[in-house]
């Protein structure tokens, strides 16, 4: 059986694109707008792809902004300056 990972970012204009760029990333990732939070979970892994978001918002977006809008997450990280991704090992 494989577990959830999950990513909490705070519901602002920047963050409906990182999720929408995530959605295109990751089809089977569930999505759930919370009051002031959007949560991400996902079976195996989620991966967070900086190409991908700089399309939706229109502009460069450095992988390392995440952080920013971010309230909390679950799994083992795996970060370089292209890709975001969230695992259990």
């Amino acid at each position: 059986m494989t577990s959830k990972v999950y990513l909490a970012l705070q519901d602002n204009d920047v963050s409906r694109y990182i999720i929408e760029a995530i959605e295109e990333d990751n089809p089977e990732a569930s999505i759930q707008y919370l009051p002031a939070m959007i949560r991400v979970e996902c079976e195996g892994s989620l991966v967070v792809r900086a190409e991908t978001v700089s399309e939706k918002l229109g502009q460069d977006w450095d992988i390392q902004a995440l952080q920013l809008n971010m309230i909390t997450l679950g799994g083992n990280v795996d970060e370089d300056e292209d890709s975001f991704t969230l695992k259990w090992n």
